[in-house]
């Protein structure tokens, strides 16, 4: 499996090209892979983004983005690791991307927003890749769907960063429009 080329600079690329370079960098079709399950993979994913293997952290980056292709979210809510010939299990304490960077243009209706994730995945938010706010009993967690049911974790920095943008445009409610959509980020 060719490497994907790494995300582009969020502060030097403007996000037509960062859309550009999403839309180029597709993972494989794992969707349509059914290979037999055969077993687990000793793998798991924390919920800060650190993937292990036999709990020892994997150190080489371009791994990480190597396994994140090949990721895939079960109806029954599991993930695993599959390929055309094999299918293990993988543990994921949340969500097993982390949104790490955002970049954003335009304003009101017109803005667009894009997030960098921790493997180098680049998702415009928008009708394919919603952005939704789960309130737990420690607060509002942020999630942007990735892929067929894969979501990432908004990390807090970013978080606020959307917060600080939709308090200062004039919305009715606290939220912020990309691609069409409105996302609201908070309880109204």
């Amino acid at each position: 499996m060719p490497e994907r080329n790494p995300a582009p600079d969020f502060a030097a690329t403007s996000l037509q090209d960062i859309a550009r370079y999403a839309a180029e960098n597709r993972p494989p079709p794992v969707e349509a892979w059914n290979p037999p399950h055969c077993g687990d993979s000793l793998m798991r994913i924390a919920r800060d983004g650190t993937w292990y293997h036999e709990g020892s952290p994997i150190g080489r980056p371009a791994m990480v983005r190597l396994f994140s292709t090949i990721l895939r979210r079960e109806s029954d809510g599991s993930y695993v690791l599959v390929t055309p010939a094999e299918k293990l299990t993988i543990a994921v304490d949340d969500a097993p991307f982390l949104a790490v960077e955002l970049k954003s243009e335009g304003e009101g209706r017109n803005r667009r927003l894009a997030f960098r994730l921790n493997t180098d995945d680049v998702i415009v938010a928008g009708p394919d890749h919603p952005l939704e706010i789960r309130n737990d009993a420690d607060g509002p967690h942020p999630y942007l769907e990735v892929r067929r049911g894969l979501k990432a974790l908004v990390n807090r920095p970013v978080y606020y960063e959307l917060v600080e943008l939709a308090l200062a445009e004039e919305n009715e409610r606290v939220g912020l429009w990309s691609e069409g959509l409105f996302f609201p980020l908070g309880d109204e």
